[in-house]
């Protein structure tokens, strides 16, 4: 059962090594059989063609990005990890984890956490609205919905955009951490997200 104990607590949280069952913070194998489904409305999936804004050969040339909004910020995470988009439902939620634990759902089968985003990285909670959405992100076999304040499209961004985030003062501190760079899409300025820095951090990986 999804219910850690005292000594669960202070453990790694759902490390690729470990099973994926055994952790809040790890895709499971479909979760015990008694586990509540919290059903999804799963918008269309994401792809570059279908998003790429008929950017044309440009697209193809360069990395694709999905753009979300957090604090009217825009932040983007390398298409590669996205499993999918979706509409926040029913989440089911779980006893004794951090606070930006909102719950697990059944996500397609598998039983899959759901991080407060905003909550994680220190900022005030807000009450969810139909533009909220849930990024399944999918990082070295790590699947973890991501709840954001709204998701704005796909672009196609070269790797000679992008600038150090070191150089960029713009960048705020409480998400230069899982930052790998900025870019500035005529008045867009992008930050650019790491997942495995997300994803793997030690704040992630554990909790007390």
């Amino acid at each position: 059962m999804l219910q850690p104990n005292a000594k669960q607590q202070s453990q790694s949280m759902g490390s690729p090594g470990r099973d994926r069952g055994s952790g809040y913070l790890a895709r499971g194998s479909g979760g015990p059989a008694s586990f509540p489904q919290a059903p999804l409305v799963v918008d269309a999936r994401l792809s570059a063609r279908e998003l790429s804004n008929g950017q044309g050969e440009s697209a193809a040339v360069s990395e694709q990005y999905l753009v979300f909004t957090l604090l009217e910020q825009e932040f983007a995470l390398s298409a590669e990890h996205i499993q999918g988009v979706e509409r926040l439902a029913d989440v089911t939620p779980v006893p004794n984890v951090a606070a930006w634990i909102s719950g697990v759902i059944n996500l397609r089968g598998s039983i899959a956490s759901v991080v407060d985003l905003r909550v994680f990285l220190g900022l005030e909670r807000l009450p969810y609205n139909p533009r909220t959405r849930l990024l399944s992100v999918d990082c070295n076999d790590m699947v973890i919905c991501l709840v954001v304040d709204s998701v704005s499209d796909m672009v196609p961004i070269a790797q000679s955009a992008i600038h150090a985030v070191s150089r960029q003062a713009s960048v705020a501190n409480w998400i230069a951490p899982y930052a790998s760079g900025s870019v500035l899409l005529g008045k867009r300025f992008i930050v650019l997200l790491d997942a495995a820095r997300l994803l793997f951090s030690d704040k992630m990986q554990h909790y007390s």
